[in-house]
């Protein structure tokens, strides 16, 4: 199973970048960005699987997936 699939990933846009910017707020410094929502998606599941990897090779554990997709009614 891949890992990265049990992490929250958001996305949303960046005036500042003029794009979209994907963050995991369970893997800290993990980020991405994209022109569309689908390609900062596409390069956040690279971007995540570089740093799990990385994770590994340091012999640190992946952390627990804390956060959780919450809705709000407006």
């Amino acid at each position: 199973m891949d890992n990265s699939l049990k992490y929250l990933v958001q996305i949303f846009w960046s005036d500042e970048d003029q794009g979209f910017i994907a963050t995991a707020p369970d893997l800290p410094g993990c980020s991405a960005f994209g022109d569309t929502q689908q390609e900062a998606a596409k390069e956040m599941e690279q971007a995540m699987e570089s740093w799990l990897a990385a994770c590994k090779k340091m012999g640190r554990p992946y952390p627990e997936a804390q956060t959780k997709p919450q809705q709000i009614a407006a």
